[in-house]
């Protein structure tokens, strides 16, 4: 059919030179004039594309109409509210109508509107507990202006009547419009369309020089390229990496995914006996099953606290296993990282020299816990850990850890409180508490927890404490060095501000491309 509209506007043109007013065009198929706004917008199509070939151009008219809400038409068809009320009911000194009865005679909806309408038309009156007419004839202008508008789109009592009834919602205005089309550039009665592309087999045949080809059109779009996109967990994470910059921290290197049973616990003064060692919540690695040997002094002073304690401890007075501190695993926390870097801190109060590799032996010579070489250091570290753990809406066996590591001397329980309120503010997070929790690398340890406005009650958020003196005294530094330590999750936040319900959405197989694509930037 959009051939044959196409044809019917070049043939009108050729034998009018102007096509003044489009609504006088039948569209094929149809007997009527296309005066419809359905009408119109589909002779666009054909003008558009009629134009894109410079064969027409076209003026374009704004008119507004009103058409009959279902309602309306059902006014049309049956009569007003109002007329059908006074049509149900008695003349005077007849038995009233009661209010049940009328409607079960009008129904509802006509029986709760025509009443009130009637009444203020003076076309009904009450009658002890019902209604009878109050005229003996009325005129149904409703009716009347509905049908006018219904056959010819307007009405002759003007615009005062057309707000009435778009008041009663019985019509809508609709904005629509019409066409003046001229001759183009180019104009012919033919609608052969242009080559889009030359051909080789054109260019043999010689047949390109007959050809018309469309016209390039240097200005149109491209095709929108397909890039790649940040998760929606590296744009959080970049985020909280840019807090911790403008706080003065420096990045820990953190590529070491296995770690050691020492670095990874032994070095924090986790027991050997505890529960998060064992195999139903780590991971251990078969082959190479064990690591190399850490430095050796330091590993000596790490058991000798464990198994017969030392700086103000007691230890835990259990045997010492050589073989459990060498076992191979995937990190359950970037902790481990931490206690590496802390290592490396102490070097100079120890009076050694450390280089990258640290499970390289030290430097020969004794700790010296009164060298004054210490230097305060703020560290932080995000990435991820692995803890074999019952996947479910809100657990992976694999996610990201946030950390961060303050060391200085004579630092406390305050200071750390207050940290962690900047810290948090800055991540949108003001209204915080604090909870006494135990860990066994930290004394004393706290939970942190915020409250979260859309669940509307307080939601874990992180862990923090003081790190003991059985894990620092070990490295080396002074006995007025005091570290502080926390850690939070990443994806908890990002499912917070994303919306995310269950983690494997966003994480896994299930994850979508088109929401990681469209995922807005996160600002806290």
């Amino acid at each position: 059919m959009a051939e044959q509209l196409q044809q019917l506007i070049l043939d009108t043109l050729d034998t009018q030179s102007t096509l003044q007013d489009s609504r006088a065009l039948k569209i094929p198929g149809q007997s009527s004039p296309a005066s419809s706004h359905d009408a119109q917008i589909t002779i666009l199509g054909a003008l558009n594309s009629l134009l894109s070939r410079e064969m027409i151009t076209y003026e374009t008219h704004e008119v507004s109409s009103h058409v009959l809400t279902p309602e309306g038409v059902q006014i049309v068809r049956e009569g007003s509210h109002e007329a059908r009320v006074w049509a149900a009911l008695p003349e005077r000194g007849g038995a009233p109508l009661s209010a049940q009865d009328l409607k079960r005679a009008v129904g509802d909806e006509a029986a709760k509107v025509g009443q009130g309408r009637a009444f203020k038309s003076g076309w009904i009156a009450k009658e002890g507990n019902g209604f009878v007419k109050a005229v003996s004839n009325i005129t149904d202008t409703t009716h009347t202006e509905l049908r006018e508008l219904e056959s010819s789109g307007t009405l002759v009592a003007g615009e005062k009547a057309l707000a009435e009834l778009r008041k009663r919602k019985l019509i809508i205005q609709r904005k629509g419009q019409w066409f003046t089309v001229h001759k183009g550039a180019n104009f012919s009665t033919s609608i052969a369309k242009p080559e889009t592309d030359l051909t080789v087999d054109m260019l043999t045949s010689g047949s390109w020089k007959k050809s018309t080809f469309k016209k390039y059109n240097f200005d149109a779009d491209g095709i929108p390229t397909s890039g790649g996109a940040l998760h929606p967990i590296l744009k959080v994470r970049e985020e909280i990496r840019s807090i911790f910059l403008e706080m003065g921290f420096e990045e820990m290197p953190t590529g070491t995914f296995v770690e050691s049973g020492f670095w990874c616990f032994d070095a924090l003064f986790v027991p050997q006996l505890h529960p998060a060692r064992e195999l139903q919540d780590t991971f251990y690695l078969s082959d190479p099953s064990t690591s190399l040997p850490p430095p050796s002094d330091y590993y000596e002073r790490v058991a000798h606290v464990h198994e017969h304690g030392g700086y103000d401890s007691i230890g835990y007075r259990t045997p010492w296993s050589h073989e459990e501190s060498h076992k191979l695993l995937l990190r359950t926390h970037t902790t481990a990282s931490s206690a590496a870097m802390l290592y490396k801190l102490a070097a100079k109060c120890r009076g050694e020299d450390i280089d990258g590799d640290l499970s390289a032996k030290s430097q020969p010579g004794a700790a010296n816990l009164s060298d004054d070489g210490f230097r305060p250091a703020k560290l932080f570290s995000i990435d991820r850990v692995f803890r074999n753990e019952t996947m479910d809406a809100t657990h992976l066996a694999e996610f990201h850890q946030v950390e961060g590591v303050v060391a200085d001397r004579n630092l406390t329980l305050a200071d750390l409180i207050g940290f962690m309120r900047t810290f948090f503010r800055k991540m949108g997070m003001k209204n915080l508490r604090f909870k006494p929790a135990y860990n066994p690398y930290t004394e004393p340890s706290l939970e942190i927890f915020a409250w979260h406005p859309l669940l509307e009650k307080w939601v874990e958020i992180g862990n923090s404490g003081m790190f003991r003196p059985e894990m620092l005294a070990p490295m080396g530094f002074p006995p007025d060095v005091r570290v502080h330590g926390w850690g939070i999750g990443l994806e908890r936040p990002t499912m917070i501000r994303y919306g995310v319900s269950n983690i494997r959405t966003l994480v896994g197989h299930k994850t979508s491309i088109e929401n990681v694509e469209n995922s807005p930037a996160v600002m806290f």
